[in-house]
């Protein structure tokens, strides 16, 4: 996998180097700014772009931006962004266009090389990983919720497709076979509307739909 890197602090970009060589991928560039990523993908069209949130000049949501704008301007360029802080405005964001291909991670999980490898994975497969704290978060802040209607089933597994697990890691985790697992997510679908003419990949759909109610 040939991967650009957005990160302004070196230590940890040397180390993500290093990680991601040992694993077989190629990282083509290190960029430490927004311009520079911009170049980087424009010149290398990686198959995946890994960014952290904050970057130059005033660290605040520059990365999230440029990753947005990055996928603008290549369609279906998997992105993986890194934060040091659960920030669930930018997981929303990040997930609008609803086309998958796109995670979100807090830094501490790299640490985990197993887990934060097969996150890159599914990313650049197309799927949708995010951070179990930001899902936990998003849960535990919500006033009014549009899931009520969910078995607790239900929002078990939708919690994992949110985490970018397949059917068959959730069967496994929850215990189940893969058709209950199959048919709990044909309910989540059902209950939240998501018909099978849906333009849109219903997967996707119901974990933004999951991950952006504000209640």
């Amino acid at each position: 996998m040939r991967i650009v890197i957005a990160e302004d602090n070196v230590l940890l970009s040397e180390g993500l180097k290093l990680l991601l060589s040992t694993r077989g991928h190629e990282v083509v560039a290190v960029a430490q700014d927004v311009p520079a990523f911009a170049e980087a993908v424009d010149r290398h069209r990686p198959d995946l772009a890994l960014v952290d949130v904050r970057l130059p000049p005033d660290f605040r949501d520059e990365g999230i931006h440029a990753a947005i704008a990055a996928r603008s301007a290549h369609p279906g360029l998997p992105v993986l962004v890194l934060s040091q802080y659960v920030e669930r405005d930018y997981a929303g964001e990040l997930l609008s266009d609803g086309q998958g291909g796109v995670g979100y991670l807090l830094k501490d999980r790299v640490g985990r090389v197993s887990e934060f490898v097969d996150a890159l994975r599914k990313v650049a497969g197309g799927g949708t990983v995010m951070d179990p704290a930001v899902v936990q978060q998003l849960l535990a802040r919500r006033e009014r919720d549009p899931l009520e209607s969910l078995t607790a089933r239900e929002r078990e597994v939708l919690a994992l497709m949110a985490e970018g697990h397949d059917n068959t890691e959730i069967a496994e985790r929850i215990v189940v076979t893969n058709n209950a697992v199959h048919k709990h997510i044909g309910n989540i679908f059902q209950k939240l509307d998501l018909a099978p003419t849906d333009t849109g990949h219903r997967r996707v759909r119901a974990v933004l739909t999951y991950l952006s109610h504000r209640g």
